[in-house]
């Protein structure tokens, strides 16, 4: 059960100079603790920024927890993780398979991005920690991201999913605050908002991601507006957004142009069609690769997250998502995805129809291989 908390303050930060500007103030601000995951961290130069942050904080007494995905962050060095054990850094790979034992879990990630801050701010996301999520490698061009600060009791929604994580790699407790965190001036100037912190992953006896989807995909009665990298949806999700549209719901995806997956780019191909038969407006973002994961439901909720639409973050991944039922929050999400969609080109269902036999026959393999990917 994920309890909706109250009184807490959000910040939408929007691509990696916001971002990065925000968690790294976030660290320097510490105290007590801070608590740092990522799927994806390199020894770039902006890996060394976070590097040099993490080891400021230690040298100030501050204990450090960082954990990481072992396969998302192959390329990670050991002296870059040695030189954070030295400076009293505890360190840590997630450990998904954990040995021979449980080698068949060798497919399982830990997608989520999390820090948290004395239990009392929290930021969660899309944003790994390398120089392209700044925009800064050829290859993507400009990255656009999104990524959420909360200050408040729904921080400690973040700070129990590190916790399991954390205790699932290495068998040990963290002495931590429980003690939810309000910010006064919050409360003060009425602006508190309420917050669920909704964690899924392959141990759920659900599967969580897939289900909160369809759910936000149920409530909305005038517009759905959904981003994501990886669009390959499973048939519940797929149903429920071609059924939204035939009741007359705005739905729109927004999708990347320049794939960094071709096998998962290919496979949206296969779908596409009915969706748009049915209603469902496709975006494809124009200036650079789309990497968010945002949801907006009409102009009372909107998600921030790690859950692609697709069917490793539905089954395979340990992911997180900030839910914030809020219409200020929503409007504030609105605005944001109003330029993006300006910065989009929507795709023809006459543009899918003219494709060659072979592209469709290709599209079509890859959607059954979808599962796997």
């Amino acid at each position: 059960m994920m309890p909706l908390t109250r009184a807490n303050s959000t910040e939408l930060l929007v691509d990696g100079d916001q971002t990065f500007d925000s968690l790294f103030a976030g660290i320097d601000a510490a105290r007590s603790y801070i608590l740092i995951q990522f799927f994806i961290v390199r020894d770039d130069a902006l890996g060394r920024r976070l590097h040099d942050h993490l080891v400021r904080a230690a040298r100030r007494q501050v204990r450090v927890y960082f954990l990481y995905d072992e396969i998302g962050s192959r390329q990670l060095g050991e002296g870059y993780l040695r030189d954070l054990r030295e400076a009293g850094i505890h360190v840590s790979a997630f450990h998904s398979s954990r040995g021979w034992r449980h080698r068949f879990q060798l497919n399982f990630r830990n997608h989520r991005k999390i820090l948290v801050v004395d239990g009392r701010e929290g930021w969660l996301g899309g944003l790994n920690v390398g120089v392209e999520y700044l925009g800064q490698d050829p290859r993507h061009g400009p990255w656009r991201d999104t990524h959420l600060k909360l200050v408040g009791p729904s921080v400690l929604g973040l700070q129990e999913a590190f916790w399991e994580d954390w205790h699932w790699a290495t068998g040990t407790m963290l002495s931590l605050s429980w003690a939810p965190q309000v910010d006064q001036r919050t409360l003060d100037e009425g602006n508190g908002r309420h917050v669920v912190i909704v964690p899924s992953g392959p141990a759920d006896p659900q599967e969580t991601a897939s289900l909160l989807v369809q759910h936000l995909i149920h409530s909305a009665h005038q517009r759905l507006w959904v981003t994501s990298p990886y669009f390959v949806p499973d048939e519940g999700v797929q149903d429920a957004l071609r059924l939204a549209a035939m009741r007359g719901v705005d739905v729109r995806i927004m999708m990347p142009e320049r794939p960094d997956h071709l096998l998962v780019f290919l496979s949206a191909f296969a779908f596409l069609p009915d969706m748009i038969r049915a209603g469902v407006k496709v975006y494809r973002y124009q200036p650079g690769f789309l990497h968010q994961k945002v949801m907006l439901i009409d102009d009372s909720a909107a998600s921030v997250g790690t859950v692609n639409l697709d069917n490793r973050s539905f089954r395979l991944n340990f992911e997180i998502t900030a839910l914030v039922p809020h219409q200020a929050f929503a409007l504030e999400v609105a605005d944001m995805l109003e330029e993006d969609f300006a910065n989009c080109r929507e795709v023809s269902l006459d543009e899918l129809r003219s494709r060659p036999l072979w592209r469709k026959l290709v599209s079509r393999a890859a959607y059954l291989l979808a599962p796997v990917q």
